[in-house]
């Protein structure tokens, strides 16, 4: 598909995009939260990727040059979104335990079911946490973690050795694991925090609309169903079983994909360099 969409074909130009922006838009939202900005940055790193399509040259898959080319762009851009405000562990715990227990909504007065809000409320608490890592921490647990690529491909895309890979990967496990072990109830059965208790107050202080789901849709596939299945060593963390709700976590399809594709197609930059039929 490359190598014809290099040659003007705009049918395997659509099926390169459309197979690929999925994974770029769920890298994007665990860097910035929001999903507005997380589009917004899709289509910036898609803008990249077409208009440099020429110089993959096959020397590793195209998906890891890809992710290549998102990493340089997550690591140099501006902050947006869930960025803007500069969140430490010690913050967000605050934010938490501040946010009252509470019953959880009547059924008859949200227009969805109770448990997608609860599945709301985890999924944007937990999105929530991986902004109190650094940029760098956040995109390598994003990778090696949640969609799980190998220490190889890890380490190519982030242009570092392999132990270097590890050594980063390991040190993001620790620390999001020890917030959650000494904060969520998801890992620790002893914390008082409860995604049930905390729903509703989420939903008063505007972190959940139930008008407006960002990430519990129904019917959605889960990243460990499509995300390669690395097997990793215990190493560092004695309990990994955090890491599972993150590969739990949704796998989000960006909306309207083919206003994007569009879009994309028809910037003069794009049509110029790859002379599109």
């Amino acid at each position: 598909m490359v190598r014809h969409a290099n040659n003007g074909d705009r049918s395997a130009l659509e099926k390169l995009i459309l197979r690929h922006q999925a994974w770029i838009y769920n890298i994007a939202v665990r860097m910035v939260f929001e999903p507005a900005d997380a589009e917004e940055i899709t289509q910036e790193v898609l803008i990249k990727v077409v208009t440099r399509l020429s110089t993959f040259r096959g020397d590793s898959q195209f998906r890891t040059w890809l992710y290549r080319i998102t990493a340089n762009h997550v690591l140099s851009m501006k902050r947006r979104g869930g960025e803007k405000a500069t969140l430490t562990f010690s913050t967000y715990a605050d934010a938490i335990n501040s946010t009252p227990d509470l019953d959880l909504p009547d059924p008859n007065s949200v227009p969805v079911e109770v448990p997608l809000l609860v599945e709301e409320t985890k999924v944007a608490c937990t999105t929530g946490m991986l902004l109190c890592l650094d940029r760098r921490q956040r995109l390598i647990f994003t990778l090696g973690e949640i969609i799980g690529v190998s220490d190889t491909v890890g380490s190519e895309v982030m242009e570092m050795t392999t132990a270097n890979f590890r050594q980063c990967l390991s040190r993001a496990r620790r620390d999001l694991h020890q917030f959650m072990n000494q904060q969520c109830g998801l890992v620790n059965a002893s914390n008082p925090c409860r995604c049930v208790k905390k729903t509703k107050g989420f939903i008063d202080a505007g972190h959940v609309d139930p008008k407006n789901l960002l990430f519990a849709i129904s019917h959605l596939q889960r990243i460990g169903d499509v995300a390669a299945g690395t097997a990793r060593e215990i190493d560092d963390v004695a309990d990994r079983s955090f890491a599972a709700i993150y590969r739990d976590h949704p796998f989000l399809e960006p909306a309207e994909q083919a206003r994007w594709l569009r879009r994309i197609l028809d910037l003069p930059e794009v049509r110029a360099t790859l002379d599109l039929s």
